[in-house]
């Protein structure tokens, strides 16, 4: 079969060729004018060099080229990398030399870091700069002069083609990049069209970070349903509720941190939110107090989503009826706002033993497998850790731990993986503790979440010092910051003159250090 995401951009240049397709500031395009410059984008690489297969890098704000990289690039059969822009230099840089990118895409407030990247990474040869200013700076090539080129037929691909690898957190402190094909995303694509009732009457509100994975479903979900693309560089409070007022905005996904944001700063602002139609929100669950405030304040539908990045990533969903009869005060919806939702439309999601593989009966704990045409074709160069996920029969492991009650509404209650969210960004916790080992007054530490009003959770770190040391709480975290990006670094610690507790084989017990901090909550993960 031949499927690339070029169809969904296809289908809106030839559905709606006048409609509005992109708002980002003064800019405004139409879908003639989007499909016009993406098929330019091809013969633009060509004259670059850059080959079919290659991979190229993003490392930018939200903007309409930033939007256009993830419509253009896989189209035309390159690969593309969209970089974390909270990630510290070193992180970075592995990831453009694991993945051997020869291009990168930044803007004016990435410019000296791409420069930094290419001075220091083998392959990458080309800065194409997607920034405001009229002359592309020195070292680079203007985003404008590569759709200089002559347009071209979009390449029949493969659909199990590779269109993008995004780097997710290593339980073995190494990043590993997550390899989806045009399968994966158009899949996701559908499936969040079904979940959500996406049309081109819809207004999208850009303003969660276009390198996650749960924005770039709705790249392609929105593209695909010919609605309008509004653009934010980001997340603020501000700008996101006049953006709402003055663009007619419908739809938007937020994490729930965001969320809080955004509602404590309206609020007794008497602000026009009546197009707001959906709020989708993903990341975490939301904090019940945050969730009440929220449906009151913005009348709108809300619907939460769960899903990682393997899975491109929408796994399941608590859908806006579960939130109204929720809210209602009506069970068992009330007792499932609480939950990550059911599996959606097109997926596979079952709890089963993390040993046997057997599947586990609904109120007993067990690891989520989930198995669809959206499931990522592996890790890049990471067969073991490939192997270690993927079964033979196309079930992936998440590591999540969680029970289901008897209609499949996942609970999710702890993390093989240790995996922490903080603000809707994703800490493993064997990274950070990496990072405070290589400071030479620690002796033993173990890094968590614990439960956190703003963040949901925040990074925890217990620590105790090596003997006779005299450990500096502040140099040993500015080290840290050094090594990993900032939102990884710990918020809290608690340094200990004991050594930590451990298992019989001398692994450090987490849970008993955890679970002091969780007393009274009603989950161990938010």
């Amino acid at each position: 079969m031949y499927a690339s995401v070029a169809w969904p951009l296809s289908r809106a240049a030839r559905v709606t060729p006048d409609g509005e397709a992109i708002v980002d500031g003064s800019v405004r395009r139409t879908w003639a004018e989007v499909h016009d410059r993406m098929l330019r984008v091809g013969s633009g690489l060509d004259e670059l060099g850059i080959a079919a297969g290659e991979r190229v890098a993003v490392l930018a704000h939200n903007s309409a080229s930033h939007l256009e990289a993830w419509l253009g690039l896989p189209a035309h059969g390159r690969v593309i990398n969209d970089l974390n822009l909270r990630l510290a230099a070193p992180e970075l840089a592995f990831m453009v030399d694991d993945c051997e990118c020869v291009a990168l895409l930044v803007d004016d407030d990435h410019l000296e870091a791409g420069r930094e990247l290419a001075d220091g990474c083998d392959s990458l040869r080309q800065l194409v700069y997607i920034g405001s200013q009229r002359q592309p700076p020195r070292g680079t090539i203007a985003w404008e002069d590569v759709l200089g080129a002559t347009p071209t037929a979009f390449p029949d691909l493969d659909e199990s083609s590779l269109a993008a690898i995004v780097y997710t957190g290593g339980t073995s402190g190494r990043p590993k990049g997550v390899m989806l094909s045009h399968r994966n995303l158009l899949a996701n694509a559908k499936q969040f069209t079904i979940a959500c009732g996406h049309d081109r009457s819809d207004r999208y509100l850009h303003a969660a970070p276009m390198f996650h994975v749960a924005d770039t479903s709705q790249t392609f979900a929105m593209t695909w349903a010919a609605g309008t693309h509004v653009i934010l560089p980001g997340f603020c409070a501000d700008a996101v509720a006049d953006t709402i007022e003055r663009e007619r905005i419908t739809l938007t996904l937020l994490v729930p941190t965001m969320i809080g944001m955004l509602i404590d700063h309206v609020e007794g602002q008497g602000r026009d939110f009546s197009t707001l139609r959906l709020l989708m929100y993903a990341a975490s669950p939301m904090p019940k107090e945050i969730q009440r405030r929220a449906m009151a304040l913005l009348d709108c539908d809300f619907t939460q989503m769960y899903g990682m990045t393997e899975a491109a990533p929408l796994v399941t969903q608590s859908t806006a009826d579960d939130h109204r009869r929720g809210a209602a005060g009506e069970e068992p919806y009330t007792r499932r706002l609480g939950s990550a939702g059911a599996e959606v439309v097109g997926v596979q999601c079952e709890v089963r033993d993390p040993n046997t593989g057997e599947p586990m009966p609904p109120g007993q704990p067990g690891e989520i497998w989930v198995r669809g045409p959206n499931v990522m074709l592996g890790y890049w160069r990471r067969e073991e850790e490939t192997r270690a996920v993927l079964t033979p029969d196309g079930w992936y492991r998440s590591g999540d731990m969680a029970y289901s009650d008897d209609r499949g509404y996942l609970y999710i209650v702890d993390r093989i993986k240790d995996m922490i969210i903080s603000g809707g960004e994703n800490v493993y916790s064997t990274e950070v503790e990496y990072a405070l080992y290589q400071f030479p007054d620690v002796a033993e530490c173990a890094v968590f979440g614990v439960p956190d009003p703003q963040w949901g959770e925040r990074v925890h770190a217990v620590v105790v010092p090596r003997e006779g040391a005299g450990l500096d709480e502040h140099e040993m975290l500015a080290h840290a910051r050094r090594m990993i990006a900032p939102f990884k670094v710990p918020r809290s610690v608690e340094i200990r003159i004991e050594p930590l507790p451990k298992s019989g084989a001398g692994k450090i017990l987490k849970r008993e250090l955890r679970a002091a901090y969780w007393v009274g909550h009603e989950r161990q993960v938010h």
